[in-house]
């Protein structure tokens, strides 16, 4: 397992957050279900870097008790909701 990925994954843990948790979000009337577990694989899927700067993200959501983690992965999915959606009508 990738260790940033294992990192974010513990965090979740220290938080008592279970990772296949999910977030929905309604666009135009349809609900997409997104798991704090497929986001976390998702942005995975990116640079060493970008994986990084993604953990890093989160340990400061974790740190920012008022942001909250639940908050930051609603930012995080809608990112990859909207990316998704828009590859579909390209």
């Amino acid at each position: 397992m990738d260790a940033v990925r294992e990192k974010c994954m513990k965090t979740l843990q220290n938080e008592s957050i279970n990772p296949v948790s999910s977030i929905d979000f309604d666009v135009n009337g349809k609900v997409h279900s997104l798991s704090f577990e497929y986001i976390i694989d998702t942005y995975m899927q990116a640079s060493e870097e970008s994986r990084l700067v993604f953990l890093s993200a989160l340990q400061k959501a974790v740190d920012a008790k008022e942001m909250g983690i639940e908050k930051f992965f609603e930012g995080m999915g809608q990112l990859l909701l909207m990316s998704h959606l828009s590859d579909k009508f390209q």
